[in-house]
């Protein structure tokens, strides 16, 4: 039955088919010219032969099909008069005018592409990167987030200065730096911005005596003094030493009356105007005191902002045995096996002091957290009070992402990233809370785990032993130098090297981990690995030190963007 009923369908569609030829005896080119929207239909025969014929027939259905095309777009602007008597002129001229319109788009597309700053947006805590078009690398940022930008922040080439000597500014000014090495650092580019601000000499700032380490080291001991002073000369007067009319040489460490003391913290270029400088210009020489984070980011014009970054980035260098200490150690680290390697410098901040200070909770014995109890008790003895509020605290703060990465966690999160068991490591840190047993799960995921101290002889290290910061300037440089930076949490040290590696040109990978993800996830029983890879991969492709969209207080220390960094 489904047989016969399908060769009756096809018998009555062929019957269909014949009938209507037989009663139609025009050709196919006929009826594709009678049925032309374009044709009058009293239009004579042609004599011409076949080909002419077809050709007029595929022209007459050419326009037809513009003309279709252009009364659907446009039906308001073509009357039944105006189909009939439309001139190809005007299609070519319609024609013309889109292809104009598509080139304009075209090359303005172009333009901006070309001219993207390429910067990564924020929204709230989460980072928005642009794509580009390079295969993602472990050891270096995709080259097209760097095109746009350059360091600008390097002294004038050409520029006459108009500096007064230093017996017509408006008096002297002198800090001590406190803190440690980067501290100290950040210090010392905020008091040539203040003695910039108040045009004012600067006295060379004293590295004051750190009370744990009991380090005494001088200015002259780190950084080149001449260098220091010879490149900023066009900026701003500073000489080595208390001038020698002024005798009582002490009264700058202990009077009162030559101390300002009252400096809120991130202070105003203002503030320095109206408060400071009539001291200033009263007494001839005053001491700040205290004279950390004393000057703000978004409060001081954007010189003051580009000097800060000159004194940094270029007046502040370490000696030169110091630097070439450190290209050494370089070396070594790239050339540990046959070939010529990249290296990653791990600043592993987790030491004793840093994990009290966090008050967050980690894995260890009932002694070892007894131990630590009565270290915080002694140490901060108002925040620890009994104790008993610390656990609440401890969760809260890894929930959201507060507390030191462990180094077993480091070494999970970056295989997870892809970095393979060869990986050669650097690790620059203090004495590690919890010792070898602390660093076994690092070091058996990543045995090429080496020091300044496996890298270098004792005889190398003695000379620079006598000074604390002499041997973190080192970490400092070799960090700097290495093919990625990856840092466990926050402080100035990694803060600075974030930074630097941004104005050098952000090819340089800078991890910053999101910790309150491998916090969380490590304590996912239920997430496998490759979720957990996905989710590290995915998270930590914007978290590689490209450049970022300055905002109101931000920091530039660590994102030197808009004020030190210039379109290329």
């Amino acid at each position: 039955m489904a047989e016969l009923r399908h060769s009756s369908s096809i018998g009555s569609r062929a019957t269909a088919a014949s009938a209507s030829a037989g009663a139609s005896p025009m050709k196919r080119d006929d009826i594709g010219a009678a049925s032309s929207p374009l044709a009058p239909d009293n239009l004579p025969a042609s004599d011409g032969d076949d080909d002419n014929r077809n050709r007029h027939s595929r022209d007459r259905g050419l326009r037809s099909l513009l003309s279709t095309q252009l009364h659907s777009l446009f039906p308001f602007a073509f009357t039944d008069e105006a189909r009939v008597h439309a001139h190809n002129s005007r299609i070519s001229t319609f024609v013309l005018v889109l292809i104009f319109i598509a080139g304009v788009m075209s090359v303005s597309s172009i333009v901006n592409r070309l001219n993207a700053p390429y910067l990564c947006k924020k929204d709230g805590i989460v980072l928005h990167c642009p794509q580009v078009k390079e295969h993602p690398s472990l050891w270096e940022n995709p080259y097209s987030a760097t095109t746009s930008w350059k360091p600008c922040a390097e002294r004038p080439v050409g520029v006459i200065s108009d500096l007064p000597a230093e017996n017509d500014t408006n008096g002297y000014i002198f800090i001590h730096a406190e803190g440690g090495l980067n501290q100290q650092r950040i210090a010392i580019c905020n008091a040539v911005a203040v003695a910039k601000i108040m045009n004012a000499t600067l006295i060379l700032p004293v590295l004051k005596q750190d009370q744990i380490w009991k380090d005494q080291t001088k200015f002259e001991d780190i950084f080149d003094v001449d260098h220091f002073i010879d490149y900023l000369k066009d900026d701003v007067q500073i000489v080595r030493d208390i001038p020698d009319w002024f005798t009582d040489k002490s009264e700058l460490f202990t009077s009162i009356r030559r101390t300002v003391k009252n400096i809120p913290k991130y202070a105003p270029a203002q503030f320095y105007i109206d408060n400071v400088l009539p001291r200033i210009k009263e007494k001839k020489i005053m001491s700040l005191k205290p004279f950390v984070d004393r000057l703000g980011y978004d409060n001081v014009p954007p010189e003051i902002n580009r000097l800060r970054c000159r004194v940094n980035y270029h007046a502040l260098k370490f000696l030169p045995e110091i630097e070439q200490m450190a290209d050494q150690l370089v070396s070594r680290m790239r050339n540990r096996t046959a070939g010529s390697n990249p290296f990653m410098a791990l600043h592993l901040r987790f030491e004793k002091g840093m994990v009290g200070l966090s008050f967050c909770d980690f894995v260890g014995t009932r002694v070892e957290k007894a131990l630590m109890a009565i270290y915080r008790l002694k140490e901060w003895p108002r925040r620890f009070k009994d104790g008993s509020h610390l656990w609440a605290l401890a969760l809260q703060k890894r929930k959201e992402g507060r507390c030191p990465l462990e180094p077993g966690e480091v070494a999970v999160m970056l295989r997870a990233m892809g970095y393979p068991k060869e990986t050669q490591i650097y690790v620059a840190s203090g004495q590690v809370y919890g010792g070898q047993n602390r660093m076994a799960p690092l070091r058996n995921m990543f045995p090429n785990l080496v020091t300044k101290e496996e890298l270098a002889t004792k005889e190398e290290l003695d000379g620079f032993r006598k000074h604390v910061t002499s041997l973190a300037a080192l970490d400092f440089l070799v960090c700097l130098k290495s093919d990625v930076f990856v840092m466990t949490h926050g402080g100035n040290f990694a803060k600075l090297i974030i930074g630097h590696r941004r104005y050098m040109g952000h090819r340089q990978k800078s991890i910053k981990p999101d910790k309150g993800l491998v916090s969380k996830s490590l304590g996912d029983p239920y997430m496998g690995w490759a979720t957990f890879v996905e989710d590290v991969v995915v998270t930590h492709q914007t978290r590689t030190g490209l450049p970022e969209e300055t905002f109101p207080n931000y920091d530039i220390w660590e994102n030197p963007l808009t004020p030190c960094m210039c379109r290329a």
